[in-house]
């Protein structure tokens, strides 16, 4: 493409309106069909064209053309010319060795020349390849002759030279036809011209020649025409694509244009060269670097630019909005090199005077701060539900971004989750600094403001005020005088106190000081901090209402779980419980004394936190102290528990029909001293662990029954005989589960604790249990370790009763008699009243066989068992009634009585307080 001199070589793009010139086909890689029909579209599209491209392309056609026709030509003539010269040549050679010969002049004074010349003649003229020798005499008769027909005629051709002893070369029309001869003379050794001898070609045989030379010369010449023809198309190609097909009326139309807007774009361009000269300013470069007039093509280091800015054009490197200070203006500089697509080396810089726009991207950047500091602040504050914490975390977000120093006053009221209560005292509840020295309120100090200053004004009216000037400020330097002044000299110069609103309620005041930065704050900035307080304060409003419901849950949660063990001697009990680290949880134990000397162990757990979650367990351990006191077996408890819990999200379904599962979890164990067995029922509780005396850690198999309140399932129990010293682990699954880990590895870490504890007290092995804890449980976690005692044979006397009334006297006098051996005889009396009666009954009322137990444990246990499943029921005997009254006096000999069915009728139990 021609490239204008001084402008760059730009690819313009296509003009507006104008349809895009069609691309030449490609070449076909598999084969010259594809190639050869490229090139036919190629000459057809640059030939029907008014293009710059088909322009060219016929121009070079043609010059390429008239060279090849010419060079022809000239190898023609030059053949022939050449093909002449060596016919004259050769027949000029052949005549004057044959001339000077020896024995030619002698046999030209022979009486026969011819005969002795003619066989000469022909034999040479075979050798050398000449048409004919002609031997003649001075008069032109020829003596030899191809043709022996013209021996003794007259030669055709000019002789008068060679009889003058010259040489006469001629071309004639013979009578061979038209040829070119050599005529020399013969000479004796006198020098005297006896004879001539003439020898020729003829024109067929000199034209033959250059008739054999032609062809090669013509398919020669087509081949380079082709191949000119074919590389201007390709040149032709290129061009076409580059111009895009325009003609050069449009070309000159369009630099013309370029030219218009690359000197009246106010933006400055320049192009430089590999070599680091400057080959194009256009006007607005002239202007912002002050370039002189005969800029273009001198080095960039020649133009008296600054050094940083005349080694970055100089350099070619890549810029992007690079600021330089080039004289009293700043320039945004953006440079990219031109080679990096096949292009010229060098590059295009542009410049921007960015003088008028910093000032405004200052103001920018300021907006763009803040507005970063709302969206940090929506983000930021508020990541947890800690009153202290969002306080501290808005304090935190102002320093240094806004302020030098932050702080944040509450009223108590809202620290402990209340609703605050008028009142200028409030208390530090954040602070945060540039330093850590300055002569500030401290956190947790009680600050109670006077009436004229800032903070109660702002407290009384519930509006913001900014006191740009503290030292011209009275009502700041009333609140404390001595404090002030020390503030003042540590130079905290300017205040804005912001009231923290949630709704109607001032929740306390949010404080930015100032001592850095020498501006006093504006009223922008007091905007700013209003909309950071007033984010803030929603979220310490948050926190404060969790606070004040977190206290309300822990308060019932803590009323709802057993505040002390109750008295029992079979088991030696102690238990652990931790919170949730955030909220309040459903975990809950209990430990229930029954009849017999007997305990019931209980642990629960219901889904999910918060006051519904403790509410439902206070209900469950409610309903299960009133199931324990009817002497339940685990399974039918459990029974009973989960259709209490299925009429419980029965009742709490809520309106729109959803359901609202309760969902809670249970295992329900009761211990027989006695008998050494303990029986153990769940609900989708964790199984229990067992240590063995000998310190064996085992899980029993336990039966797992459905989750509380799905109903329809029946529970199974298990029962387990447990040495003396056995320790029986209860707890919730927040000690054994956990995000992070599966329930198995929870066992494996338990059991592993367990075998771990320094000693079989239960209180030790609390402590060694938590103590192993890989982290802080996130649910929390009820924990209950029960090692097992044995009321042995020395504390029970048992006998067998038959059924008949006269028994009864025998077994008073056994009775008395045990009693005097454990000395109870104190007790004697009573106890012969209480079993007289409820043997009495047995036998009157129930089916044997009869059974009397005493049990000496923390009381006087008098059991009385038959056969019957009828319970006898206390009343108030009538005056007439004649029965009636043995119940009545049981009930107020005994400290406690009742009845508990087996597997094989009833007990009827009754316990007296030892002396």
């Amino acid at each position: 493409m021609v490239r204008l001199p001084g402008r760059p070589d730009t690819r313009p793009p296509r003009s507006p309106g104008r349809p895009r010139a069609p691309q030449a086909p490609r070449r076909d890689a598999g084969g010259t069909g594809g190639g050869r029909a490229g090139m036919l579209g190629m000459l057809r599209s640059a030939v029907t064209r008014r293009s710059v491209a088909g322009q060219v392309f016929v121009l070079q056609v043609v010059i390429v053309l008239l060279l090849v026709v010419s060079a022809v030509v000239a190898q023609v003539l030059q053949v022939h010319h050449d093909s002449k010269l060596e016919a004259r040549n050769r027949s000029l050679a052949v005549a004057e060795s044959f001339a000077n010969a020896p024995g030619t002049a002698a046999a030209l004074r022979s009486p026969d020349p011819t005969a002795v010349l003619q066989p000469r003649a022909e034999a040479t003229r075979m050798a050398t390849g000449v048409d004919f020798v002609v031997v003649m005499n001075t008069d032109g008769i020829r003596y030899t002759h191809p043709n022996p027909d013209r021996i003794g005629k007259k030669f055709v051709g000019t002789i008068g030279p060679a009889v003058a002893g010259g040489t006469v070369t001629e071309e004639v029309n013979g009578t061979i036809g038209p040829l070119v001869q050599v005529v020399v003379p013969v000479k004796d050794s006198g020098g005297t011209v006896v004879g001539l001898v003439s020898a020729g070609i003829t024109t067929a045989h000199v034209g033959g020649a250059a008739d054999q030379q032609l062809p090669l010369l013509l398919a020669a010449a087509a081949a380079a025409l082709a191949l000119a023809t074919a590389g201007t198309a390709l040149v032709s190609r290129r061009l076409l694509r580059q111009t895009h097909g325009l003609g050069p009326s449009e070309m000159t139309r369009m630099y013309e244009h370029h030219d218009a807007v690359l000197h009246a774009v106010r933006e400055g361009v320049l192009i430089v060269g590999g070599d680091g000269r400057l080959l194009l300013a256009n006007d607005e470069a002239q202007r912002l670097l002050e370039l002189p007039a005969d800029a273009e093509q001198r080095h960039v280091l020649e133009l008296g630019l600054d050094e940083e800015t005349a080694g970055l054009l100089a350099s070619g490197r890549v810029a992007t909005d690079e600021v330089h200070l080039v004289k009293d203006r700043l320039l945004a500089i953006n440079q990219r090199p031109t080679g990096v697509r096949g292009g010229p080396p060098g590059s295009v810089t542009t410049l921007r005077d960015s003088t008028e726009l910093r000032a405004l991207s200052g103001r920018a950047e300021v907006a763009r701060e803040r507005l970063n500091m709302l969206y940090d602040a929506g983000v930021g504050i508020g990541t947890s539900l800690d009153v202290a914490r969002t306080a501290q975390e808005l304090a935190e977000l102002a320093v240094p971004r806004f302020a030098d120093f932050a702080s944040v006053d509450l009223f108590d009221a809202v620290l402990n989750g209340e609703e605050p209560k008028p009142g200028t005292s409030l208390r530090r509840a954040a602070f945060t600094g540039v330093r850590k020295d300055a002569p500030l309120y401290p956190v947790g100090e009680r600050i109670r403001f006077v009436a004229a200053s800032p903070q109660a004004r702002s407290l009384t009216t519930g509006q913001s005020v900014v006191e740009p000037r503290l030292r011209a400020a009275p009502g700041w330097l009333a609140q404390d005088p001595e404090r002030t002044e020390r503030v003042l000299a540590f130079g905290i110069h300017s205040l804005i106190t912001v009231p923290l609103r949630a709704g109607s309620l001032v929740l306390g005041l949010a404080h930015f000081w100032r001592s850095e930065k020498p501006q006093p704050f504006d009223s922008e900035e007091l905007a700013l901090a209003e909309e950071l307080v007033a984010r803030a304060a929603v979220s310490i409003d948050n926190a404060r209402r969790y606070t004040r419901e977190h206290s309300m849950a822990v308060t019932l949660q803590r009323s709802l779980l057993p505040r002390s063990l109750p008295e029992q001697g079979a088991l030696d009990i102690a238990y652990r419980y931790l919170p949730a680290q955030s909220g309040v949880g459903g975990d809950w134990f209990d430990v229930l004394p029954l009849s017999g000397a007997r305990v019931a162990l209980v642990v629960g757990d219901v889904v999910g936190h918060g006051l519904h979650a403790a509410a439902t367990m206070g209900r469950l351990r409610t309903a299960v102290h009133n199931f324990s006191a009817l002497d339940l077996p685990p399974d039918e408890l459990l029974g009973l528990l989960d259709e209490l819990v299925g009429r419980i999200d029965q009742d709490e379904t809520p309106a729109d029909g959803a359901a609202a599962v309760t969902g809670a979890t249970c295992l329900y164990a009761v211990y027989d001293p006695v008998a050494r067995r303990c029986t153990v029922a769940r609900a989708g509780h964790p199984p229990p662990a067992l240590v063995r005396p000998d310190g064996g850690v085992e899980f029993p198999d336990v039966p797992a029954g459905p989750p509380l309140g799905l109903g329809g399932l029946p529970f199974e129990t298990a029962d387990l005989e447990l040495a003396e010293g056995s320790r029986l682990v209860l707890y919730t699954d927040g000690l054994v589960e956990d995000r992070d880990r599966d329930i198995d590895v929870g066992l494996d870490l338990l059991c592993d604790a367990l075998r771990r504890a320094p000693g079989a007290l239960p209180e030790d092995t609390c402590r060694t249990v938590l103590d192993h804890l890989p982290n802080r449980p996130r649910d929390d976690v009820a924990l209950i370790v029960a090692r097992t005692r044995v009321l042995g044979p020395d504390r029970v006397a048992e006998w067998r009763v038959p059924s008949d009334p006269a028994a009864v006297s025998q077994v008073r006098a056994s009775v008395t008699r045990q009693l005097s051996d454990w000395g109870l005889e104190e007790l004697s009396f009573t106890t012969e009243l209480v079993l007289s009666e409820l043997v009495t009954n047995a036998i009157r009322y129930g089916r044997g066989p009869i059974g009397v137990r005493l049990l000496r444990e923390r009381t006087l246990i008098c059991e009385v068992s038959d056969r019957s499943t009828t319970s006898p029921h206390l009343r108030y005997a009538a005056s007439t009634d004649e029965g009636g009254r043995g119940l009545f006096m049981v009930a107020q000999l005994a400290e406690r009585w009742g009845t508990r069915y087996t597997e094989h009728g009833k007990i009827i139990w009754a316990e007296q307080p030892l002396p």
